[in-house]
């Protein structure tokens, strides 16, 4: 597997998408926000079990698709190597920037989808939502968006809007494996 174009050193991080190389920029501030609170929500539940967390950390998938994902769990210890991850995770999060938002969207759903990770989530830091896809069948199905709303804007949603509001997402990777809307986006302004 060609490992030569999933790379980030201090100053430049690149992923390879269906062959072409893609310069990545800085993630923002509420994006780093978003990435190390689901990090730690991950790795505090994992801790002591089979699966792990990563965050962005080398993904690569076949000769043309290589990618740094936000955070993982991979659940297979095999397929985890010194410079990165040779396999398909369990669980990918992508959180959406303005540049990657596309590529996030269509390109890597279609790879994550074919290649048969279970469990796709899209974190939108803007709308401060979260949309989960499980693999049924091979292909990705929605099974929960999820949108953060601070008190006061809570406060001004109908009764039938705040009924409708799902404030946690159960991880399908454990039974009990259950992680707060709000907790992801902590501090996110």
């Amino acid at each position: 597997m060609n490992t030569e174009f999933a790379y980030q050193s201090d100053y430049e991080r690149y992923e390879m998408i269906n062959g072409e190389i893609y310069m990545m920029s800085s993630p923002s501030t509420n994006h780093t926000r978003i990435n190390g609170n689901l990090h730690s929500l991950f790795k505090n539940y994992l801790r002591g079990k089979r699966c792990e967390p990563f965050d962005n950390l080398n993904l690569f998938l076949d000769d043309e698709n290589a990618y740094i994902p936000d955070e993982m769990i991979v659940c297979d210890p095999d397929i985890v190597e010194e410079d990165g991850i040779h396999g398909v995770p369990d669980l990918v999060v992508e959180i959406l920037s303005k540049s990657t938002a596309d590529v996030d969207r269509n390109e890597k759903f279609a790879k994550y989808e074919k290649y048969g990770v279970k469990e796709y989530w899209i974190v939108d830091q803007y709308m401060r939502r979260v949309e989960v896809y499980h693999l049924v069948n091979g292909k990705f199905e929605k099974k929960i968006s999820a949108q953060y709303y601070t008190d006061r804007e809570f406060k001004l949603l109908t009764e039938n809007q705040k009924a409708a509001v799902v404030s946690e997402i159960k991880v399908s990777l454990y039974d009990d494996f259950v992680v707060q809307v709000e907790d992801i986006f902590e501090r996110v302004k």
